[in-house]
Formats: structure tokens, sequence, C-alpha cells
């Protein structure tokens, strides 16, 4: 499973479960930690180490799940090796920043987080570009293919021919032979020949 290929599909679908699982991770981490309340009323610095240690070990955790599937995604699509260690660099870095800026996070001060936000967004584009890729793996789900293998499937079932014109051509249906009782019949309703009626 963790070793087959990723289509457009369901490496959008499995993205979105692993944002999701993100969300409800880190929203575990403050009510086991700290608390809402406690983290509003807490100051930047030791008191909240173990809220930031909590977060920084489930969301590399999460980058090791989203690594495997643009690992998939890009086998699949067979592409740029490249674009995909620096996603898996970059995630798990933007995993550190993020458990820091729990760490130091002011809710009564400034807070500047401008280069987590542009490393978001850079890892927003290669995401982007990583999905985007047309799959050539014989195993993947894409929509297109996916589409044609069920319209050819339905042709083979009710046994519909693409060609238009048919492989075997239609031979005309032979003639039906009269019986002997019909040739007989016939003969008698020729008229007969000079001569050969007699006078009564």
């Amino acid at each position: 499973m963790f070793s087959s290929m990723l289509g457009r599909g369901r490496f959008f679908l499995y993205s979105a479960l692993l944002l999701i699982a993100e969300i409800f991770a880190t929203v575990f981490c403050i009510a086991a930690t700290t608390g809402f309340k406690g983290l509003a009323e807490s100051q930047p610095g030791p008191g909240r180490e173990g809220l930031a240690l909590a977060i920084l070990i489930v969301s590399l955790l999460l980058v090791l799940a989203r690594s495997s599937l643009a690992w998939r995604r890009t086998r699949d699509a067979e592409g740029s090796k490249f674009i995909l260690w620096m996603y898996i660099v970059f995630s798990a870095f933007f995993a550190v920043l993020q458990a820091g800026a729990f760490l130091v996070f002011d809710f009564n001060g400034e807070n500047s987080n401008l280069g987590l936000n542009l490393l978001g967004l850079v890892l927003m584009g290669l995401w982007i570009n990583i999905w985007l890729k047309r799959s050539t793996g014989g195993g993947s789900w894409d929509a297109d293919d996916f589409a044609a293998k069920a319209d050819a499937e339905v042709r083979a079932r009710h046994g519909i021919n693409d060609d238009p014109m048919p492989s075997a051509a239609f031979s005309p249906a032979p003639a039906v032979a009269s019986p002997p009782m019909a040739r007989a019949v016939a003969r008698d309703r020729r008229p007969a020949g000079f001569g050969k009626r007699g006078l009564a």
C-alpha cells in the first residue's frame, strides 16, 4: 500500500485528510499540555516547552506521511526528484519553525511570522506542482484514465463496436428453393404447344 503509486485524485484526498488530522492533533496537544486558557495566559519561554515538543513530534510524524504521499505521487507521474526533495526538506523545516512559533508567540505583543508565512506559500506551490503532474503509471487512479476504462468496459459488456464498418461483410440470404410440387404446378400452367392437344 505504502509503496504503490498515487494518482491526482487520491493524492489530493489523502493530503486533505492529513491537513484535518494535523488540525485535530494540534488542538489535542494544546488541550493535553497547557490548555487553551493556560496558553493564552502564559508567557513565551520555558513554560511552553512541553507544548512545543508535543507539536514538534506530531508535526514530524505528519511530515513523514506527507513525504510518503509526495514520493508515491512523484513516482506515479515521473516528476522531478529535485522538487520532491525540496518539498520534504522544507516541510521538515516548517514543522520546526511551527513548533518554535508556539514557544515564542506572545498573545499580548506584536508577532511577526513573515518567514513562516513565506515558507508556507513555497510549500503550497511545491505541493501544487507535485499534484498537477499527469499520471503515467499503469496502476494509478486518474480521472481521464478511469473514464476511458469505464467507457471501454461498458462498450465491451453491451457488444458495441467502435468501428462504423463491421469487419465481417453481410452475405445475402440464399434463395429459397421451390418444392417439387410447386415446380410441377408451374409446368402444368405453361401453355401447350401447337399440335399437342387433340380434338375432342
